[in-house]
């Protein structure tokens, strides 16, 4: 079936089409190899009724946000904003909290949706293994926890 060439296009967003913006540390645009952690949950709490001895009933607890993994590859040299913001955390010099957004691109590259996060903090930094018995790039990986997510329709384009 042939389409006008005006007509719209709703093709699924690939997943390799993303970069990450966290103005206030000063990364207008961040590439990643990776980027996990986007969801949240309810808790559910089950309650026992009186009376109804062999059902439970299940409240709705408190949200809880998974923690943002960011993965890239360590590059010596490189502006190492991300391990200084968590130094900072580790040495207690400078505990700012940042919000950003993951932005998700199109095939033509063009932002379309984002993920706005509030309020992030470091929790976590990690440096690949080393084993001389593997070929393999060298990954850092960080951890963002958070205050929560929301959809962005209209993200940063720059």
């Amino acid at each position: 079936m042939a389409t006008s060439k005006d007509s719209k296009r709703n093709d699924p967003l690939p997943t390799f089409c993303f970069w990450v913006h966290i103005p206030k540390l000063g990364t207008d645009k961040a590439f990643f190899k990776s980027v996990s952690g986007l969801r949240y949950e309810h808790e559910v709490i089950p309650v026992r009724a009186g009376g109804a001895n062999d059902t439970t009933f299940n409240l709705v607890g408190s949200v809880k946000w998974s923690p943002l993994v960011l993965k890239q590859g360590f590059i010596a040299g490189s502006p190492y904003k991300f391990l200084e913001w968590r130094e900072a955390w580790v040495s207690g010099s400078e505990m700012t909290r940042y919000s950003g957004t993951i932005i998700q691109l199109n095939t033509a590259l063009q932002a379309v949706v984002g993920w706005d996060f509030t309020n992030g903090w470091p929790s976590k930094w990690e440096i690949g293994e080393y084993d001389a018995s593997k070929n393999e790039l060298q990954i850092e990986t960080l951890e963002i926890s958070h205050d929560g997510l929301k959809l962005n329709k209209n993200p940063p384009t720059t």
